[in-house]
């Protein structure tokens, strides 16, 4: 069978990209070597942010816009609560720029938010400690997406709408020109029109020559504490999904979901890791920088006790922005990676924007572009 589009990766983006060329009347064929949102992967885990700031990025803050609609209408048509509408509380100290520009942006986009200062802050979240000066955005639409179930809810809805899917891992494409097929392990050969890499850390990895400096993976720990017992300060409502710029660390956070504790993060690239093979230990200095962090924000949890720990990777671009573009060596080979740790929310709108790239010749975001894409670190996008 020859299909019309081959998807590498059942990923965020994968999923998404594979959904829209289905919705279009594509014969659409899903693949990925461990699963989708399996343990190796970016969008593995269990929680994913979904916000609208984004400093004075607006193309991300209307991305984000758009993809909360797709988040929502998917989730009420699967009749399942895989998106929590807890609302995101942003903090900075008192002058930050990015957080003005975050503010300015969401007023030019319609964006509801409210502004908060230290005293509101207080008093509206006793169980955290906030600094003097402190001052805060809220997005009360915002909130947190249940990453792995959702992703998997994704394939499972393409598969009933005529996706195929298959667990195989692919070799990397070798000439120019157009692409015809492309072999996959235990001695398979998948044929279609297009194919799109949508692999996230794997991408460097298929396309060493091209991406192996352009997309750097990078460890990232993620841990979850516990609450006491029958304390709602630490459920929605009372507790939102939080992000503070106020710390160089860039710690984030998330509210007890689903009984699996207070999730703490810090947003900091660490070392380069092989999504294949990497060790997933968390590390003894991870654990301790989070528990320092978390006691400071929230004095109750001081002493609380690790549930669970987590080990993924980010793919980071120079800037921190999307890769979607075009192969340079093929007319239908496509890249969709670099979600650089911002990216999960974005699937939906993702994929909206590369199956329309890919049947209509659709409008070119320049900042998606593979010559965007330098070998020197410069993140400007968090």
């Amino acid at each position: 069978m020859i299909y019309d589009a081959a998807v590498i990766g059942a990923g965020v983006f994968g999923v998404w990209t594979a959904h829209h060329l289905r919705q279009r009347g594509q014969r659409v064929i899903l693949l990925d070597a461990y699963g989708p949102a399996h343990a190796r992967a970016s969008s593995g885990g269990e929680s994913r942010i979904i916000r609208m700031g984004y400093g004075s990025d607006e193309i991300y803050t209307r991305s984000a816009m758009r993809a909360l609609t797709l988040w929502r209408e998917f989730c009420e048509r699967v009749r399942h609560p895989l998106f929590h509408e807890t609302g995101v509380l942003w903090t900075a100290a008192e002058g930050d720029p990015y957080t003005q520009q975050t503010r300015q942006t969401l007023a030019r986009c319609g964006v509801q938010f409210e502004v908060l200062s230290t005293a509101e802050l207080q008093s509206r979240y006793p169980q955290m400690a906030f600094a003097p000066g402190t001052w805060g955005i809220f997005e009360p639409s915002s909130g947190a997406l249940m990453a792995r179930a959702v992703v998997q809810a994704v394939v499972a809805d393409a598969v009933r709408s005529g996706v195929e899917y298959m667990p195989a891992a692919v070799a990397a494409p070798a000439g120019t020109g157009s692409l015809a097929s492309l072999a996959v392990s235990g001695g398979g050969t998948v044929h279609a029109g297009a194919f799109v890499f949508a692999c996230g850390p794997w991408l460097p990895k298929l396309f060493p020559p091209l991406l192996g400096k352009r997309i750097e993976p990078t460890r990232q720990e993620a841990f979850f504490f516990g609450v006491p017992a029958s304390d709602r300060r630490f459920v929605p409502p009372a507790m939102p999904v939080w992000v503070d710029f106020s710390d160089p660390r860039g710690p984030y956070g998330f509210p007890d979901l689903e009984n699996r504790g207070v999730k703490i993060a810090l947003d900091q690239h660490g070392p380069r890791i092989d999504p294949d093979t990497a060790d997933r230990t968390p590390s003894v200095e991870g654990l301790a920088a989070a528990r320092d962090f978390l006691g400071q924000r929230f004095p109750a949890l001081r002493n609380a006790p690790l549930l669970e720990a987590r080990v993924c990777q980010y793919e980071n671009t120079s800037s921190g922005d999307f890769l979607i573009d075009r192969h340079p060596d093929f007319t239908n080979v496509w890249l969709a990676g670099g979600g650089s740790g911002h990216g999960f929310k974005h699937g939906p709108a993702v994929g909206e924007y590369l199956a329309a790239r890919i049947l209509d010749g659709g409008a070119v975001e320049p900042r998606y572009s593979l010559a965007t894409k330098e070998e020197t670190a410069h993140r400007t996008v968090y």
